[in-house]
């Protein structure tokens, strides 16, 4: 939330109050974002402000926000805790960089929330709602090694907003495995009793690496990009094609422990 510096409370401000007053912070609610950022190397600010109008939450349209990590997720049981806020979304406003403004309208928006002390050992991420000639098509995927109290699992997710209708690939009512190099390739399969999905994402592109929490503090150990291209297929339990649509909008990640060859896994 926006800090009021006269003040020093943070409470939430009107548009134009946030500017005036809000010299670096932020606010991010379900129908706006706003915020300003100083890098001091640079000397310069990257400021943001936009509308938000959220088109999928993550479940069923007609249902209420369902928990991306299963009933105990709000227990203090994993590490770390992740909740996909707003699948999709569409976003109007602007953003300043470096001296220019960017302005766009119903731009594809999405929202996640991670908390606890640290990122798995090492994960990946895939997302994509912006995806060839489907507007109402959002899907979001990830998996890793993850703490839980004492031990620690492989898991992974793949959820899919289509039409409507909300697809969910969890490790407790599906299958799921995944085959993701090092960097630029990732592949997952899930199969429930009456669908399975296929995704295929690649990129050329070298990424960007992003500083993400440690035991040890921030550190550069997460590489990604948004123009990765990406491929979805979704099937009945017959074979017949639900959905099928690709995209150069994607985004992929990678982060963690670095392994050379490819992760091969399940659960």
């Amino acid at each position: 939330m926006g800090q009021n510096q006269s003040k020093n409370q943070t409470k939430l401000l009107s548009s134009a109050e946030f500017n005036t007053h809000v010299t670096e912070g932020y606010q991010a609610m379900a129908n706006l974002n706003q915020g300003s950022i100083y890098d001091p190397v640079r000397d310069e600010y990257c400021r943001w402000e936009y509308q938000i109008k959220p088109v999928y939450g993550w479940g069923n349209s007609q249902q209420s926000q369902q928990s991306s990590a299963g009933l105990f997720s709000s227990l203090p049981i994993f590490e770390p805790g992740w909740q996909i806020t707003m699948a999709h979304g569409l976003a109007t406003g602007w953003i300043e960089w470096r001296g220019e403004r960017y302005q766009f309208a119903n731009a594809p928006a999405y929202s996640e929330k991670n908390w606890g002390s640290s990122f798995p050992q090492k994960w990946f991420w895939l997302n994509c709602n912006s995806f060839n000639g489907e507007s109402d098509l959002a899907l979001t995927a990830g998996g890793g090694i993850r703490q839980v109290l004492w031990w620690r699992e492989e898991v992974a997710l793949i959820g899919i907003h289509n039409q409507g209708k909300f697809y969910e690939f969890a490790p407790w009512n599906s299958q799921i495995s995944w085959q993701i190099k090092p960097w630029g390739e990732w592949q997952l399969q899930g199969k429930l009793p009456q669908y399975q999905v296929v995704l295929k994402g690649e990129t050329n592109l070298s990424g960007i690496y992003v500083r993400t929490p440690t035991a040890n503090g921030l550190v550069f150990n997460c590489r990604d990009t948004t123009l990765g291209k990406l491929s979805l297929s979704l099937y009945d339990c017959q074979g017949k094609i639900i959905v099928e649509a690709d995209s150069n909008q994607a985004g992929l990640e990678v982060g963690g422990t670095p392994w050379e060859k490819t992760w091969v896994g399940s659960n």
